[in-house]
């Protein structure tokens, strides 16, 4: 074969074993961490270094700074994060993504196969889930490293071509050249952490006096910036069709790499000098992968230390790129929170999956309510209107159940995940049921010909308070759910007596009318059928407090600062 096509193919398959290595390594650390990544999260606050912080672990576990700015940017748009915060997280997120750089600039090159072999075996073996994942971040590990290897191997002739050196060499002594360079690069691999690996590995090959590097720090720093600046465009992409402070999210995140790279392309000298003086000494290709992963970091420390007291300029810059527009009528059947590019980050998805879940509550609750009066009133246009909020709350139901089918397809949940997300699916299902039981309600007080259902008003008194206790065992239970206070719970149980009661009663009472003449005997069955419907309500808000008291965990459904109050 043609030796520039072995390069190129040996580079191509190398680049590909690493980037898999580091998607499976990504996903198998998520899957260990499991729900410890909502206590990372759960640093989320109005204090920026908590979440420089929280952006900062979030990346060293997932071991990517585009999955942390995509969950921000997914955060901010479902409005579980304020603008401030998600900068703060970005700034963290950019720190935490410097550990892939220094992982690879250890020499392990002599144990890959070795730490393959260990992490197939203990995910072969392995019977636990948690234990198995922890064999396949290891195994990922290994392929990570085997990719570089690969890169290395096939790279090491072109150290020898002129006309490569010749090429690198103007590279290397035109700065604004080794910047666009390092962001096309990214651009197309979609990873700054694979192309920073690439640049490490290039870095180390030795010119024509064997102790030098080809590229050299200097020529390495330009194309480290262009890098950094490339791999803004992930957080554009993920951007797209999102709220406008998920946009200015995504500006904030350009508006850090290039300004960064604004400040350092005229200090590079300088910076390099610094970066030597901090790195291991000696033979410039033995330490100049090291120094290229300092030079990282240095670089995403310092941007962090000069934004952090000047988020208030990030945002308002921001504001000023994209600012606010008229305000956009919004469909109530469309998800508000739910972020499809989310799917492979549970611990993200579940929280915006339980918002949502929350906001289809919240419109059955108003479903109700609305019932209620129309019930009352009798009035085809409030009546139409139940159906017509009823069918758009069935229809957000069936896309959040659609959302949860994605993450079990996705493979990515853990076990207690898995049982979490089939505990929303559950309640989801009673609060889908109590939805569609409205638009039965309201069709069961009209007849044939549209017009209401002939009740004494004694009879519609009797429904007006049933609905009544149902609504407030449903309000009960709206605030257990996002509380996680089991009293409502309790509360819900008792109530659920007093419907029962309250069913006998009215049956009775309706009974009673018919024989004195003051209800029809013709309107019996529809009378059951309406006592029959609230009846299945109640069975639905009780279904879900049994639930919450047995197996179903509300963890997700209860905002941060309460959940830590419950827990002290």
């Amino acid at each position: 074969m043609n030796s520039t096509l072995q390069i190129v193919f040996g580079l191509l398959g190398g680049l590909a074993v690493f980037i898999f290595g580091m998607n499976m390594m990504s996903e198998c650390l998520q899957k260990v961490a499991g729900e410890k990544m909502k206590n990372v999260l759960a640093l989320l606050t109005k204090n920026p270094i908590l979440g420089v912080l929280a952006g900062a672990l979030t990346t060293a576990v997932l071991q990517s700074s585009s999955a942390t700015t995509v969950m921000a940017i997914g955060f901010v748009s479902a409005g579980l994060m304020t603008l401030p915060q998600a900068i703060s997280i970005i700034l963290g997120a950019n720190i935490g993504t410097t550990m892939t750089a220094q992982i690879i600039a250890f020499k392990i090159s002599d144990y890959i196969y070795i730490i393959v072999f260990i992490g197939f075996i203990i995910s072969f073996i392995a019977k636990n889930e948690r234990t198995k994942n922890i064999g396949q971040t290891i195994f990922a590990f290994g392929l990570l490293f085997l990719g570089i290897e690969t890169m290395g191997d096939v790279m090491k002739p072109l150290a020898s071509s002129p006309i490569f050196t010749d090429m690198i060499g103007r590279v290397a002594h035109i700065p604004v050249l080794g910047v666009a360079v390092g962001t096309m690069m990214t651009l197309v691999v979609q990873s700054s952490s694979a192309t920073i690996a690439v640049l490490q590995n290039f870095a180390t090959q030795a010119g024509p006096d064997g102790v030098t590097s080809i590229l050299g720090l200097t020529g390495a720093i330009p194309i480290l910036l262009g890098d950094n600046i490339g791999t803004t465009i992930t957080a554009i992409l993920a951007s797209v069709g999102q709220s406008k402070d998920a946009k200015r999210t995504a500006v904030a995140h350009c508006i850090f790499n290039i300004s960064g790279c604004l400040i350092f392309i005229w200090l590079i000298k300088p910076f390099a000098a610094l970066v030597q003086y901090i790195s291991p000494k000696g033979p410039e290709v033995e330490v100049i992968s090291r120094q290229i992963a300092n030079a990282h970091t240095t670089f995403n420390l310092t941007m962090t230390i000069i934004w952090i007291p000047l988020i208030w300029l990030m945002v308002k810059i921001v504001m000023k790129v994209i600012p606010d527009g008229k305000n956009v009528i919004v469909d109530a059947s469309e998800p508000l929170f739910l972020d499809n590019k989310l799917v492979n980050q549970p611990a993200a998805a579940l929280q915006l999956v339980a918002k949502e879940v929350l906001h289809c509550g919240d419109m059955v609750g108003n479903l109700l309510k609305e019932t209620i009066a129309a019930v009352e009133k009798g009035e085809k246009v409030l009546l139409d209107g139940v159906m017509e909020n009823a069918a758009n709350s069935r229809i957000l139901s069936e896309r959040i159940t659609d959302y949860l089918s994605e993450l079990f397809a996705a493979g990515v949940l853990t076990e207690e995940q898995a049982t979490e997300t089939a505990g929303m699916m559950y309640v989801l299902s009673d609060v889908d049921r109590i939805g569609s039981l409205c638009s039965d309600l309201a069709d069961s007080v009209i007849d044939g010909t549209g017009k209401k259902q002939k009740y004494s008003k004694d009879a519609m008194k009797d429904l007006k308070e049933s609905l009544v206790l149902i609504e407030e065992m449903y309000t009960a239970m709206i605030a257990m759910m996002s509380t996680g206070d089991m009293e409502n719970a309790k509360k819900i149980q008792k109530r659920k007596e007093r419907v029962l009661n309250a069913d006998i009663n009215i049956r009775k009472a309706h009974v009673n009318r018919v024989g004195k003449g003051k209800c029809s005997a013709k309107l019996t069955g529809s009378f059951n059928k309406v006592l029959h419907t609230i009846d299945r309500m109640s069975n639905s808000v009780v279904n879900i407090a049994d639930a919450a008291m047995d197996e179903v965990d509300f963890g997700y459904f209860i905002p941060k600062e309460e959940k830590g109050a419950l827990e002290a």
